[in-house]
């Protein structure tokens, strides 16, 4: 305790340095010594003022993650932050880095708050399914605008030192980098000055107006689509508005029990930890990356541009080859304008834009500018023939030890790496459409790969800021694998009588951001009928086909990029309109294959989606595709819309119980033998009593 809270006394001045490294966390042992060391200095007669500060590169950044799900020590949170705040002398929090969750509690519980220039501000908690416990809810509202703490606390995202200044979150800006030493300086004014405490829980609570909390209220449930937790930090924040300060943090207590207790904290803990576990790999463990500084990209489409826009975003050197003059110019304006979006979002500035355009991105249709290249992505048209062309000619012209990387979604990476002399030296990188702002990469490990090859696919997704997962080799990998069979099952409601839309509807109830049929829109109808083609040879003439989607296709209706797919997409409209149209098709279909259309439910919907879904995702984990359960959550959850709060369909399965999922199979394998076949580590599971979590250790 010695080591991690240390008090040391200058002029009356007790100064609290926690350094409890990397980044602060509020364990046990800090909130102990946080606590000796605040009731040491205030039995000191000669203390004027408290200064809680931090060592290292950060002030508080939260909880300490390895206490999750464990029962509380004391002293807990709330109870040491009402001790700061009853303070007979001013505490001042003196911040850097980073103030999030816990740690701007405690700030919020100190009565005066001096950061220095690089300090971010925020209530995370919501991101976990739950909201600021410790006071955060009820002493926010007291010290900024009503409007700015709602959106802090529901929403979840920091701000940074000037808006905190401007809200009145803070009270200064430091002039120099050392926070700790300006707290001092804060302190001796406020003697000066003849200032005591300020405690903000003594402040009346800012307000909003019953119609803009109302109107606030919708858009937070718009928002959450299903999370209850920002519904609940709302709540809590209302209670700041209208009861008086302790009774507004029993509200406050009442509602994070309920939170914790709640299968939804529990999904989003699962996410939270599993995105840290997906990226620790047996066949990379100790394993040194490569260095990447220079990186090259094949095809300057939609992918390969914003392949190109995520490494230069990372302080990569980007070269980006396409194959002819024409195409290079394009590729290059799709590239500035990425950036000029960035710009626009606030993610870089103009300047810098320009520094990269100018200096680390250059667009040439000359294979020989790879040579100096460290890793070499091709994002070409998904072709076997055409990914073997360029992967052979690649390895000609690429340095020793530089990584070939393909951005195929479906095709063996096998047959790919086979084109070179480096087996060892290819990997897949799977990147998600649009590249520079989905958060996944599915880094695929062909039979040859080296161990230093993945570890440097891990290293750059990192650098990326992309959630990685290991995926093998096979037709789709994890995603897409899974993918097409739930579309399958989908497909097959609708032959069976459902609408898509109605498909949809039920989907967007479960929690999805799109349903399945306004995703095919998005992306481009053409794409799965060019997967469904190339699959074509093989097809089990068994298997229920959905004939529609290709009549879609053979219009010329890919979805928004034509104006129509299976919805309308009219310029000017809020959103898209279901097309009369498409029923009629489907309804042609299915008098053409003797199918009487019967009434589908929400319910039965998600039932056959969400066993489709589990049941092959067990398929990937048994062979070996997927490592782990946890890896076919993270892959669903950052890269297929699922939503967050369910915590992905492994755990999904796990909390309703495998049992349900396989009687579903079972019940659903009297229509359709072919598709609904229950995959045998899930019947193993079901009989042991055990669940997909058992397999993530």
């Amino acid at each position: 305790m010695v080591n991690l809270v240390n008090l040391a006394m200058d002029d009356g001045i007790a100064v609290v340095t926690v350094e409890n490294p990397p980044v602060n966390a509020l364990s046990h042992a800090v909130r102990a010594g946080l606590q000796d060391c605040l009731r040491r200095a205030l039995n000191c007669a000669q203390t004027k003022a408290v200064v809680i500060c931090c060592a290292g590169r950060s002030f508080f950044s939260g909880a300490d993650i390895r206490e999750f799900g464990k029962p509380p020590q004391a002293p807990v949170l709330p109870d040491l932050i009402n001790e700061i705040e009853a303070a007979p002398v001013p505490v001042i929090a003196a911040m850097h880095g980073n103030a999030l969750g816990g740690g701007l509690e405690i700030a919020l519980g100190a009565h005066y708050r001096v950061a220095v220039k690089d300090t971010r501000f925020g209530l995370p908690e919501v991101s976990l399914g739950l909201l600021p416990g410790a006071g955060g809810t009820q002493r926010l509202p007291r010290l900024i605008p009503a409007a700015g703490a709602a959106r802090m606390i529901t929403g979840g995202k920091p701000v940074d030192a000037d808006a905190a200044l401007s809200m009145g979150l803070i009270d200064r800006i430091a002039d120099s980098s050392d926070a700790c030493a300006e707290g001092v300086v804060f302190a001796r004014g406020l003697i000066a000055a003849g200032k005591g405490p300020r405690p903000s829980g003594s402040l009346p609570s800012n307000t909003l107006e019953p119609a803009d909390m109302a109107a606030f209220r919708a858009k937070t449930a718009q928002a959450a689509r299903g999370a209850v937790a920002p519904m609940a930090c709302l709540d809590a924040v209302e209670a700041a508005m209208s009861l008086p300060f302790a009774e507004g943090l029993k509200k406050e207590r009442a509602l994070f029990q309920d939170l914790v207790a709640s299968d939804q904290s529990k999904a989003l803990i699962h996410a939270f930890f599993s995105e840290r576990q997906a990226g620790k790999l047996p066949d990379a463990e100790r394993v040194e990356p490569r260095e990447i500084y220079r990186m090259g990209v094949v095809g300057g489409g939609t992918m390969g541009a914003g392949i190109a826009v995520s490494a230069l975003l990372s302080g990569l050197d980007v070269t980006l080859v396409e194959r002819d003059e024409a195409a290079a110019s394009k590729a290059a304006a799709s590239v500035g304008k990425m950036l000029d979006s960035a710009v626009k979002r606030g993610k870089l500035s103009g300047p810098q834009r320009d520094a990269m355009l100018a200096g680390a991105f250059r667009c040439t249709t000359a294979y020989e500018d790879f040579a100096q290249a460290d890793l070499v992505i091709e994002a070409v048209f998904e072709s076997m023939d055409v990914k073997k062309d360029v992967i052979t000619r690649l390895d000609k012209v690429c340095k020793p030890g530089a990584i070939l990387a393909s951005n195929t979604s479906y095709l063996d990476l096998n047959r790919i790496a086979a084109m070179t002399s480096r087996p060892q030296d290819v990997i897949g990188l799977h990147f998600f459409s649009p590249a520079h702002v989905m958060r996944l990469l599915e880094v695929v490990v062909g039979a040859e790969t080296a161990p230093d090859a993945v570890a440097t696919g891990f290293a750059l997704a990192k650098r990326l800021k992309k959630v990685a997962v290991r995926a093998g080799v096979c037709d789709g990998f994890i995603g897409n694998r899974i993918l097409s069979h739930y579309s399958r099952a989908v497909y097959g409601m609708v032959l069976a009588g459902a609408s898509p839309y109605a498909v949809d509807r039920a989907l967007t109830g479960f929690g999805l951001a799109m349903g399945p049929f306004a995703v095919g829109d998005l992306a481009g109808l053409d794409i799965g009928w060019a997967n469904r083609k190339r699959l074509a040879p093989a097809r089990d003439p068994r298997e229920t086909y959905p004939e529609f989607a290709d009549r879609l296709c053979e219009l010329g209706r890919f979805g928004r990029k034509t104006g129509r797919g299976f919805y309308i997409y009219e310029d000017g409209a809020s959103s898209p309109r279901p097309d009369p149209e498409v029923e009629e098709i489907i309804a042609a279909e299915r008098a053409a294959k003797g199918i009487t259309p019967r009434s589908i439910g929400e319910a039965e919907i998600i039932s056959r989606y969400m066993a489709a879904m589990v049941n092959e995702a067990a398929r990937v984990v048994g062979d070996g595709i997927a490592l782990r359960p946890l890896d076919v959550d993270v892959t669903l959850l950052n890269g297929y819309g699922f939503p967050r709060w369910r915590g992905g369909p492994m755990h999904y399965a796990d909390v309703i119980g495998l049992d349900r999922i396989l009687q579903d199979i079972c019940r659903f394998h009297e229509e359709d033998p072919l598709l609904w076949q229950p995959a045998p580590l899930l019947e193993r599971l079901a009989a042991e009593g055990r669940t997909f979590a058992s397999l993530n250790t």
